[in-house]
This record gives structure tokens, C-alpha cells and sequence, in this order.
């Protein structure tokens, strides 16, 4: 296989072991911006996520200064986007007293600062309250950076922005990855970088036009590609496949031919659907069947992979020593399209459980699947970086992480 391995591996970061964190201002970059109900967090993953590096800092007597962003305020303070409730939160799942400040630069964020002890934490109110954030504004990193002596960035899902509390900083002051970022980037050094081959990429969802980037970009590092999902209709229809009713992007033809020219360039196998399942209606329990492709209905709709699929996707699984997932193979969200999916991510797990396989997923409607799935705890990695892991497997430098490599 031509393949070529590409970036520097997670050695060129510096991490955690490096950095002295006793009696010193940590600037903690984390995600904080959790669903929200009724002024509850909904669902405290990415808070969970960070507990580890919250925790360790705090422990060795850091002194642990919170920098998150919540919502989409336009620069300005918006009540309804205040982290202050996140604070709770935060508290509840590390077991101790997290300190709230109502800004994160000038005296507000400096008082709360100056009073901490060495092993306390604050969260400084949302750093999008500011134009500077997202201007990347030189006065307003050095506006963040006068209460860190240190920072540390475990954001990675902020990774792709290069804002002033995601990039600005690690060039003013000692730049650090925290252990959520560690794992991650190590993770995904294992998926394309420096990977265990065969390497197999499955990439699932609606719609090629999204993520022809990121096709482009696989075909180049990968043994093979499998496509799924609405995705692969249009790559069918490329090849002259009547698909019916069913979602494709027929414009689009021509680019789907060009990625399946250039995979054949770089000996990376296409795996596409053999069979497909048919309704009528797009809703769950709809009356259904299995059809080859060369009988797909006029007016039928493909919204799953067939049987004859679902075996081809095991072989291709039992062939891999790495996997990357990004996307769902059919509309996984209604029963029972949604059998192509779960059977796959069960069989990859089993793959993973047994020692055979490094399996790494990412994306927003890929972690719904397998946890649909029952799975996502079995893969070796799962990514809650929606836009950031996408980017990482399009091939593009991340801000964030490029501005934490040593030297």
C-alpha cells in the first residue's frame, strides 16, 4: 500500500507531565457548552470529560481558573448564554465548591482569581460575552492571560476555532494539552496518522455534499472506504443505479466519480451497498423489503443497507486493524432502518472487545447511533468533537492543537 503517513504524532505536545502546576494561576480552556433544560444541564458528558484534568490540577495545588464559552451570545452579554448554572454543575460532578465570576477578564476576574487557595477552582462567566473571543484580539488575550501563569487547552471540540482563549493564549503564556486533549489527539494519531493497517474507514449520513472533503481526504490514508447512508445513492446513481425516490444528490454525480477515480489511484477499495431496504414512507415500521440494485422500486425509497450489506461491511470490519467511523449506514433514528447501523457498530465492538481491532468514531449523529447501538463504551475512542473531529479527518491543521506543539 502508497500510503503515506502525514502530520507529527502527540510527542510533539506538551502535556500535563511537563507542566508544574503548584501554587500557580491555571488557565483550564474546557467545553462547558452543554444542552440545557428548565436551567438544568441535560446531559453532562463534556462536563464529565474534563473532571479528570480539573481534578489533577487542583490535586497537585494548582490553582484552577475555568475558561469556557456557552451558546452563540454576538459579543456581547446575553443572561439566558451565563455559565453560572454550569458552575453548579461542574461542582456537583467533582464532588467539591466551584467558585463563580461574573467576567472572565478585568476586576470581576481578577478579585475571584486573587482569592483562590492552591487546589480551588473557578469558572470566569462566558468568554463570548466579548467581540475579542472570537477576533482572536490581541488586547483581550492579554486581558485573559493577566490572571494564568500557565495555560492548559482541553477543549479539543474548540479546537478548530482559533480564538483567543483557544489559540491566543498558548502563545502568550506556557501552553499545555490537558488529558482530554491528550486522549484525543493520541486517539487519533492511532486512527490516520500513524495507524495499525488495514486501515478502514466507514463514512455514513445524509448527504455527500457535506463531507466530500473529508471523502477526498480518506481515500488518500485509508485501505478501504465503505459508504453508507443516503450518501451512497448518490455514489449508486453515479454508476447508473436506478435508486427510485430515495434521497440523493444527483448534481452531484460527477464529484462522486471523481472521489471513486482518485481512491482507485491510491488502492483504496470503495465498498458500496449491494442491496438496499425499500419503504415507501420515511417513518418507523413502515412496510419494508430488501431489494437488489437492480430492482430498486420507481417509487420506493432506499433508507437502509441490505442484508448482502451488512455482510459485506462485517468482512470489511474483519479485515481491518484500525477503524474510523463517522455517520450512520441507513435512517437509523426509525425502526427497523436502523439494523445496517447497529449491526455493524456491534460487530466492530466485538472486534474491539476481543483485542482485534482499534476502533475510532466521531460526529454528532455517529455517537447517537452507537449509543442507540449500545455500544459507544466499547469502542477503543469515541469523539464528542463534532466539528473538530470532522476537520481532523478532512486533514485540515487545527488551530487549537497546532498552537500547543513543542518547539
Amino acid at each position: 500500500m502508497s500510503h503515506g503517513t502525514s502530520s507529527p504524532g502527540t510527542r510533539s505536545f506538551r502535556t500535563l507531565d511537563e507542566a508544574q502546576v503548584k501554587g500557580r494561576r491555571v488557565l483550564l480552556r474546557v467545553d462547558l457548552n452543554v444542552p440545557m433544560e428548565n436551567g438544568r444541564v441535560s446531559d453532562a458528558t463534556r462536563i464529565e470529560r474534563v473532571v479528570p484534568t480539573i481534578r489533577e490540577i487542583a490535586d497537585n495545588g494548582g490553582r484552577v481558573v475555568l475558561l469556557a464559552h456557552f451558546g452563540r451570545p454576538k459579543g456581547k452579554p446575553e443572561p439566558k448564554d451565563s455559565l453560572r448554572p454550569v458552575a453548579a454543575a461542574v461542582a456537583e460532578h467533582i464532588g467539591r465548591p466551584v467558585a463563580f465570576a461574573e467576567d472572565c477578564i478585568g476586576e470581576a476576574a481578577t478579585e475571584a482569581v486573587d482569592a483562590l487557595k492552591d487546589g480551588d477552582i473557578v469558572l470566569l462567566e462566558n468568554t463570548r460575552f466579548h467581540a475579542g473571543e472570537e477576533k482572536n484580539d490581541t488586547d483581550f488575550v492579554k486581558a485573559l492571560a493577566a490572571n494564568g501563569d500557565l495555560y492548559v487547552n482541553d477543549a479539543f471540540s474548540a479546537a478548530h476555532r482559533a480564538h483567543a482563549s483557544t489559540e491566543g493564549l498558548a502563545h502568550v503564556l506556557p501552553a499545555y494539552a490537558g488529558r482530554t486533549m491528550q486522549a484525543e489527539l493520541e486517539a487519533l494519531a492511532k486512527a490516520l496518522e500513524a495507524p495499525k493497517r488495514p486501515v478502514v474507514a466507514i463514512v455514513g449520513g445524509a448527504k455527500v455534499s457535506s463531507k466530500i472533503d473529508l471523502l477526498e481526504n480518506l481515500v488518500t490514508k485509508v485501505d478501504a472506504l465503505v459508504i453508507g447512508g443516503g450518501m451512497a445513492n448518490t455514489f449508486l446513481h453515479a454508476q447508473g443505479v436506478a435508486v427510485g425516490k430515495s434521497l440523493a444528490e444527483k448534481d452531484l454525480a460527477t464529484t462522486a466519480l471523481k472521489i471513486m477515480e482518485k481512491a482507485s489511484a491510491h488502492n483504496c477499495a470503495i465498498i458500496l451497498p449491494v442491496d438496499a431496504v425499500v419503504a415507501w414512507h420515511f417513518e418507523a415500521n413502515a412496510p419494508s423489503q430488501a431489494y437488489g440494485l437492480d430492482a430498486i422500486p420507481e417509487d420506493g425509497m432506499i433508507l437502509d443497507i441490505g442484508p448482502q450489506s451488512i455482510e459485506r461491511v462485517r468482512a470489511a470490519i474483519d479485515d481491518a486493524a484500525t477503524l474510523v467511523w463517522n455517520g450512520p449506514l441507513g435512517a437509523f433514528e426509525l425502526t427497523p432502518f436502523d439494523a445496517g447501523t447497529v449491526a455493524a457498530a456491534r460487530y466492530a465492538a466485538e472486534r474491539t472487545a476481543g483485542g482485534k481491532l482499534v476502533s475510532v468514531a466521531g460526529g454528532g449523529d455517529t455517537v447517537a447511533a452507537l449509543n442507540h447501538a449500545g455500544v459507544a463504551e466499547a469502542f477503543s475512542y469515541v469523539s464528542t468533537a463534532g466539528g473538530a473531529f470532522l476537520e481532523w479527518m478532512e486533514g485540515k491543521a487545527l488551530p487549537g492543537v497546532e498552537a500547543l506543539r513543542a518547539g
